[in-house]
């Protein structure tokens, strides 16, 4: 018979990165977050470089609280 480990509990409900590699840079450098659009499935968030200022990626964060209804 052989045992398995409890369910772990979600440790990570999301990620943010600290440092990405920017090619104007030229080298991984610490990143800002920056909200770029609020969407009907979720955020679009944009990493910038703390250094230049250009973009260094983008995630999108699922947005977990089920559907909206809107009403005029």
């Amino acid at each position: 018979m052989t045992r398995r480990a409890p369910a772990a509990p979600e440790q990570y409900e999301s990620l943010r990165a600290s440092l990405l590699f920017c090619p104007k840079c030229r080298r991984a450098t610490p990143t800002r977050e920056r909200l770029l659009l609020v969407l009907p499935t979720g955020n679009l968030y944009e990493y910038l470089c703390m250094d230049c200022g250009s973009s260094t990626g983008s995630k999108t964060e699922q947005d977990q609280s089920g559907p909206r209804l809107f009403r005029p």
